[in-house]
């Protein structure tokens, strides 16, 4: 979530200043919709003129709109704020292991009119796909960023080295340059990360001072999220969960390390525990394996029961690390949650002070679209950032 790209002169430190409260305000309304001026007022310690001249200059922006509030009580009217119909939009791009997905997204996050394909992994066919969506999802429309969630860690410059896509270091950077001739921000996020910041926001870990949100999809990843967001580590590249060395020291894992959680819970284990050959899409695989599972089909209810009793132990394990209030599944893990002997082996894999009151672990909220959601917040999140703010109004 920390990597990101931008073309452009930065804006000057006394004009960033200036957008400052506009900043907190529209930090405010993505957080409550419908706010009230008099309660923005109270929250953010503002007088009445600056709310009301904050107000005006996100108006004029395309930013709010406002609504005349119902009256409650004595005092004068207010009125509430709400995203602007037609205001400023992100982009929200989520590429994955067999399909990429785009979206567009205004100030309440909401992604729609999402369009998708499949892909075979060639950087070259994924960057040109890329880049007609973004062109075409975003015309007619004021893009002020893009937000890209990739199954991997990306770098400053937009460069995404993915070891399960076979990619060395593909630039998606170049999505963003479909939008027209201006300038506009790239915002690159691991897709478990912003799956992870998605359900913090608006999912299952919502109001959680700490969760953990931990995904399978090929391999397993994931993300610590401490009020809201997500650690980073030093390099930004934490979470990293699925290379937990929880699986069998003898198998090598594709990122050089042995031993890995990883391959032990993905379509993959699924395929070995089943005596298959390596599928070429572990996670479609996988999809089918779990199908047929609910369906009672034994040698496979047998399989997905050890790959699930894989995935509580290594749950019970990061929660003894990291002493969560929630633990939060998404992807393929919350098949694997669903599979018998899963819960047994979390209770089993716990602390004996832990297991009264074990940490509850929940299904992610936003499903398969977590990454998508969190890629549209990560846009927002610098679009509406002081910085950006001051970069998008020139005046």
């Amino acid at each position: 979530m920390s990597a990101s790209t931008e073309t452009g002169r930065e804006p000057g430190r006394a004009r960033v200043d200036r957008w400052r409260t506009s900043a907190e305000v529209l930090d405010e309304v993505r957080r409550t919709p419908g706010i009230t001026r008099v309660e923005l007022a109270r929250r953010l310690g503002l007088s009445s003129a600056s709310v009301t001249e904050t107000v005006t200059r996100l108006r004029e922006t395309g930013w709010l709109c406002e609504h005349r509030a119902p009256v409650q009580g004595r005092g004068r009217p207010t009125t509430s704020l709400d995203a602007a119909p037609g205001g400023p939009r992100v982009v929200a791009v989520d590429v994955r292991h067999e399909d990429w997905r785009v979206g567009l997204a205004g100030l309440d996050g909401e992604v729609t009119g999402v369009v998708a394909a499949r892909h075979d992994r060639d950087p070259a066919g994924v960057t040109a796909g890329l880049c007609r969506a973004v062109a075409e999802i975003g015309a007619g429309h004021r893009v002020v960023a893009v937000g890209l969630a990739a199954p991997a860690p990306g770098s400053d410059d937009g460069l995404v080295h993915a070891t399960e896509l076979a990619w060395d270091a593909v630039d998606l950077g170049s999505v963003t340059r479909c939008l027209g001739p201006e300038p506009v921000p790239l915002r690159v996020g691991n897709d478990a990360t912003l799956a992870g910041v998605a359900e913090a926001r608006t999912g299952a870990a919502a109001g959680a001072r700490t969760a953990v949100f931990l995904t399978v999809e090929v391999g397993l990843g994931g993300t610590l999220l401490l009020d809201g967001r997500p650690h980073l580590g030093a390099h930004g590249a934490a979470g990293e969960y699925g290379h937990l060395p929880f699986g069998d020291p003898a198998r090598r894992c594709a990122c050089g390390a042995s031993g890995c959680w990883g391959p032990e819970v993905d379509g993959r284990a699924l395929a070995r525990l089943l005596g298959d050959t390596v599928p070429a899409d572990p996670r479609s695989y996988a999809e089918a394996v779990l199908g047929r599972c609910a369906a009672g089909d034994g040698a496979v209810v047998a399989a997905v029961s050890a790959a699930a009793a894989g995935l509580a132990r290594g749950v019970a394990g990061v929660v003894h690390v990291h002493d969560p209030d929630v633990v939060v599944l998404g992807g393929l893990a919350r098949g694997l949650r669903a599979a018998p002997g899963f819960d047994e082996a979390y209770l089993r894999g716990l602390m004996a002070f832990r297991r009264d009151r074990p940490v509850p672990v929940l299904d992610a909220v936003h499903g398969d679209d977590g990454a998508l959601h969190g890629a549209a917040a990560l846009a927002l999140d610098h679009a509406t950032s002081p910085e950006g703010l001051a970069a998008i109004n020139p005046g």
